[in-house]
């Protein structure tokens, strides 16, 4: 729950701190001055930043579960589905969260772990991961994804998201009105946006949108690297998540679906976009922990 209105407070605050900047520089009886209300684009703003990232959030074990075909535990069927469940029972109370669900899904060795609270979170691994690793390598890739659910993370990257969001609509649509006045200088009867606007908007959007990719996808890398500790930790030694992360970056590791991807345990492709850092990265980073 801290986490959530968290969550709030800090979008509440950008769209505060973006009114107040605006006012000060004068943005504001500029934008007034060529049709665009500023508290009516802080509103805006706040509910395509703020409300996508939430709604985003809640749905995202339901999603989760639809997407990649998870097949929750509700009774074990057989000795390694309670092993699974034991080990995911045994590091949430070492880690003092709620018992999340755990479930199964086919595919490629990967992992994920996702929910909008701490205490009512999914662990959710694939068949390849407990066909292809050892007992104490698959105990570390709980550890880890464990370890995201006990920092927060599924939050905290929303959080991210929906900040990057807010400014991107906010910024695109001051530039759009900004280079519609420009274009429109001479035209003293039109109102109301013109073509100016929106063509300039919709490109704006497209390339803060990538940069705010770009950020997000850097928080994420970051937070790979506390996982990995995180496992590390509640194993009591780090050699575990070590030898789990060799031989993932030996394995062909499945592609997630784009609401979970940032939540496994092997990530994409491209360095900049990419949610997860290269695995010989994070095994340097354990090493010299």
């Amino acid at each position: 729950m801290k986490r959530i209105v968290l969550f709030v407070l800090t979008n509440l605050a950008v769209v505060v701190v973006l009114g107040i900047v605006a006012s000060l520089l004068g943005v504001n009886r500029f934008l007034t001055a060529n049709g665009l209300n500023l508290g009516a684009l802080l509103g805006f703003a706040l509910i395509m930043g703020f409300g996508g990232a939430i709604i985003s959030l809640l749905i995202s074990k339901p999603m989760a579960k639809w997407t990649s075909g998870v097949r929750v535990i509700t009774q074990p069927a057989n000795r390694d589905e309670a092993w699974l469940v034991e080990t995911v029972r045994k590091f949430a109370d070492k880690s003092g969260i709620g018992m999340p669900e755990v479930g199964i899904f086919e595919g490629d060795p990967n992992a994920f772990a996702t929910g909008a609270f701490r205490d009512s979170a999914l662990v959710a691994v694939s068949t390849g991961l407990l066909q292809n690793m050892t007992h104490e390598e698959i105990e570390a890739v709980i550890g880890h994804e464990v370890a995201h659910i006990a920092n927060g993370d599924m939050v905290t990257m929303t959080l991210i998201q929906g900040v990057m969001n807010t400014f991107v609509v906010f910024l695109s649509r001051v530039v759009g009105y900004a280079v519609d006045s420009f274009l429109r200088r001479n035209d003293e009867q039109s109102s109301g946006p013109g073509i100016g606007y929106y063509v300039t908007t919709i490109v704006m959007d497209i390339l803060l949108g990538f940069l705010a990719a770009i950020i997000v996808a850097w928080f994420s890398r970051q937070r790979e690297f506390r996982a990995d500790a995180g496992a590390a930790a509640l194993m009591g030694r780090k050699q575990p998540m070590i030898n789990a992360l060799a031989r993932l970056g030996g394995l062909h590791t499945a592609e997630l679906p784009k609401s979970v991807a940032a939540m496994g345990i092997a990530g994409g492709i491209g360095q900049l976009f990419s949610t997860h850092p290269p695995i010989e990265q994070r095994i340097a980073a354990l090493q010299n922990s």
